[in-house]
């Protein structure tokens, strides 16, 4: 019996941690379009094109506020370096992780900041 009750907890809580935003994986042609319709209109993925706001070109990887791109200051001096679980917390809300004015829109779907990220992994 205490080992049935055992086998179904770990059960559990290894779904719970398969299904989590950080070890979910995404579909980069989905976030393609996803960007296209939620952030193509203020950011560009060309190297060096700033639009309203900064170039999403290479991100991955990348330590945040070292871009050439004034507007976004919540982040300068930071230790962030982008990777896809930062990315998810920041795209899910990004003025709770930044602590300062930054990008007012936020990704709510968890899907929806998967597949952006693996599109922006795709653009490496």
């Amino acid at each position: 019996m205490k080992h049935r009750y055992l086998a179904s907890v770990l059960g559990a809580l290894a779904l719970s941690i398969a299904a989590s935003p950080a070890l979910a994986s995404g579909d980069a042609e989905a976030g393609a379009g996803v960007f296209k319709k939620r952030c193509m209109a203020c950011h560009s993925t060309e190297a060096g094109k700033n639009k309203t706001g900064p170039s999403l070109a290479g991100i991955i990887g990348k330590q945040a506020a070292t871009a050439d791109f004034a507007k976004y200051k919540g982040l300068k001096g930071s230790s962030v370096v982008w990777d896809e679980d930062n990315l998810d917390e920041f795209l899910a809300n990004p003025k709770k992780f930044v602590g300062a004015k930054t990008m007012a829109y936020k990704l709510k779907k968890e899907n929806e900041r998967a597949d952006v990220i693996a599109y922006l992994k795709s653009l490496q």
